[in-house]
């Protein structure tokens, strides 16, 4: 109890031994009192014990970084000299085919027969040729001959209003599609004309659902004119999608090693991106390319044949063997086995039915018109002869 008391004394004391403090002493008290950035108000105890130490604030700790994929450019590689008849590889295109070229470039250093020519014009494509005109460009390289083959890599900018002479079309419409093509087709005769070979890269998923959706479609028109002129066309959609089939910005590298395949506008490649590519284009390249010398198959096997009036299929990358195979599964079918299956069908000049019901009974067996009803031949040889 008397330490009780003798606090509430002291307590007392202390504001009356303010007045006789010195004026001096008494502002630098309130100036201390003003400087305090808390914003609390001293209270007795504070007075008579003084404050507590504030414990310092626990620093909080960065969260640690995920693991993400490689984002590292490629191994830089030295590029040897390239022999004085080496084989000219241009590459044309939009932005996609400026960095392709690069990773072409860096696909062949070592090998001193190809030569690796880039030549893509940022912001083009086939609907803007008011802006740069591909079929009048491709016909001055041709008329230089400058170039051996070709690689295009092209059509992420042909989302747009086409104008011809009778008059504008809106993207993807029939009047769109219409000019589309013969543009392309225009491309493709002058260089089958001048026998360089096309290897054509069909695009990629894009970020965007409506630009992806845009650009498949392109892509569909640039399949069937390529496979109409005879051209490789490299199909890569599948190879930048991800397990559901939808667009992704990361995958397998040449090496296995997941890492980063486009670049942050959802539409072009990364350097490993573009290094991958060149290796699916290689696969098409190699099909004219024989290590320093370009040979330029028959355009169309198909020619002169009941084949060349069919509706063909767009195959990714027909070779010409697979052509052959399509016209020699066309056949008549009352047309006699040939000798020489190497040679491609001609038209018959027949216009009565070449199949009766007699000869489908008396079809031997085996024979494409038997249909599994056919006569053995060797049976009725050896069967007794019944009398009449």
């Amino acid at each position: 109890m008397r330490a009780i008391w003798m606090v509430v004394l002291l307590a007392l004391a202390l504001p009356m031994a303010s007045f006789n403090m010195p004026l001096t002493a008494l502002a630098e008290e309130r100036i201390e009192v003003a400087q305090n950035n808390s914003g609390d108000r001293r209270t007795l105890f504070d007075i008579l014990f003084g404050r507590k130490k504030e414990q310092p604030k626990p620093q909080q700790q960065p969260a640690p970084k995920r693991s993400s994929p490689s984002v590292a450019a490629p191994v830089k590689v030295n590029t040897i000299e390239k022999a004085p008849d080496a084989t000219r590889l241009l590459v044309i295109g939009d932005s996609l085919s400026i960095d392709l070229a690069k990773g072409l470039d860096r696909f062949y250093a070592e090998d001193p027969q190809l030569k690796i020519i880039g030549a893509g014009v940022g912001s083009s494509g086939f609907v803007r040729d008011d802006y740069y005109d591909w079929n009048k460009a491709i016909g001055e390289r041709i008329a230089a001959d400058d170039f051996d083959m070709v690689v295009v890599a092209i059509g992420t900018n042909d989302r747009q209003v086409i104008r011809t002479g009778e008059g504008s079309f809106d993207p993807l419409t029939d009047g769109w599609r219409a000019a589309y093509r013969a543009r392309l087709s225009e491309f493709h005769a002058q260089l089958k004309a001048a026998n360089k070979p096309v290897v054509w890269l069909g695009l990629p998923p894009m970020r965007s659902g409506s630009y992806s959706s845009a650009m498949s479609q392109i892509s569909s028109i640039h399949r069937l004119v390529a496979f109409e002129y005879g051209a490789e066309y490299v199909d890569i959609y599948e190879r930048f999608v991800d397990e559901d089939g939808n667009y992704s910005a990361y995958g397998p590298d040449l090496n296995g090693q997941n890492a980063q395949m486009r670049k942050g506008d959802g539409i072009h490649f990364t350097a490993r991106g573009n290094d991958k590519l060149a290796f699916f284009v290689d696969k098409s390249i190699k099909t004219f390319y024989r290590g320093g010398s370009v040979t330029i198959a028959v355009a169309d096997p198909l020619e002169n044949s009941d084949a060349a009036q069919l509706q063909r299929p767009p195959f990714q990358g027909l070779s010409q063997v697979r052509m052959l195979e399509v016209a020699g599964a066309v056949r008549p079918l009352g047309e006699k086995p040939r000798a020489d299956a190497g040679g491609l069908v001609m038209k018959s000049a027949t216009t009565t039915p070449v199949v009766q019901l007699e000869q489908l009974m008396a079809a031997p067996i085996g024979r494409a018109d038997a249909f599994g009803v056919g006569v053995d031949p060797a049976a009725e040889e050896q069967a007794p002869q019944l009398p009449r």
